[in-house]
């Protein structure tokens, strides 16, 4: 039995930023994918808006290709908890998110009081009960909220759960590589989805590095040295996988559809390997023997 017989796997709104959501639904299920991550609220300025809103034209066509090809919508994303009050903008992603049948909503923690944001996310989660949605913090390298220990222990105290990102997995650097691995075997029970990249062992040597390669130059899974064979059978088998890999130079080499595909073959290999290493048991603390 391969590792995916069972296991759903999805292409992140950020692969493809600047595919509108009906569109991205279509090409997702023509490279094979099961489900995709749906940006409902822009995170910069300079991003393209999807107006996901019931009774939004594009939540219409969004519907109608979902139910035309089987590709659902798992997570929906970015919000930024700064501090500020950002309930407002949650409700209506959630009100997006229900429409799109989501069941979580990505968020990062930008804010440096810890106790106010396992506040903010208290009190999101309890919103996000009425929508059928639960907010999932990502651990982000370049923010407060840097590392899956944080992230695990915020969320615990709010109610809500974590999604690990492979690129800031491997980019954190605040502790050593075997306290990250062992926070990640810890909190699994807390993981609903796992983001898939690759890239260099080398970290960026600046911040904004680090948000660059981040947003716009990620490698395909399993072209890298990230030790996402590792990641993956770390986890449960079944556990959903989506792969987050944004590359402009890639997708304008390749075009949309040409670069799901190298992703949707990438995800496949590291799947592969992941379960031919639980079958023969050729893992050891850090990764692969």
């Amino acid at each position: 039995m391969t590792e995916n017989a069972h296991r759903p796997i999805g292409l992140a709104q950020l692969s493809l930023l600047n595919t509108a959501p009906p569109e991205l639904v279509g090409i997702a299920a023509q490279a094979g994918f099961d489900f995709i991550g749906a940006r409902v609220r822009p995170v910069t300025p300079t991003e393209r808006p999807y107006n996901l809103q019931p009774g939004s034209p594009m939540l219409r066509d969004t519907l109608s290709r979902m139910q035309d090809t089987g590709v659902t919508v798992r997570d929906i994303e970015f919000l930024l908890l700064d501090g500020s009050d950002q309930r407002e903008a949650w409700l209506r992603m959630m009100e997006a998110g229900q429409a799109l049948r989501a069941s979580s909503l990505t968020v990062a923690g930008a804010d440096p009081d810890s106790a106010r944001l396992i506040g903010t996310l208290a009190r999101m989660t309890e919103d996000g009960r009425g929508f059928g949605i639960t907010p999932t913090l990502e651990a982000i390298s370049y923010q407060p909220v840097a590392s899956i220990a944080q992230a695990a222990d915020i969320a615990r105290q709010a109610g809500c759960r974590i999604v690990v990102d492979t690129l800031h997995f491997n980019r954190y650097n605040g502790q050593g590589a075997a306290a990250q691995w062992e926070e990640l075997r810890a909190n699994t029970d807390l993981v609903p989805l796992l983001q898939l990249c690759d890239g260099p062992a080398e970290r960026p040597g600046s911040r904004e590095e680090l948000v660059i390669e981040s947003r716009s130059e990620r490698g395909v899974p399993g072209e890298g040295e990230f030790g996402l064979v590792a990641a993956v059978a770390a986890l449960p088998a079944s556990l959903p996988v989506s792969a987050e890999t944004p590359s402009d130079r890639r997708v304008a080499e390749l075009g949309e559809l040409g670069w799901a595909r190298l992703l949707k073959s990438g995800v496949d290999a590291v799947l592969a390997q992941a379960g031919s290493a639980r079958l023969t048991g050729t893992l050891d603390a850090a990764g692969v023997k």
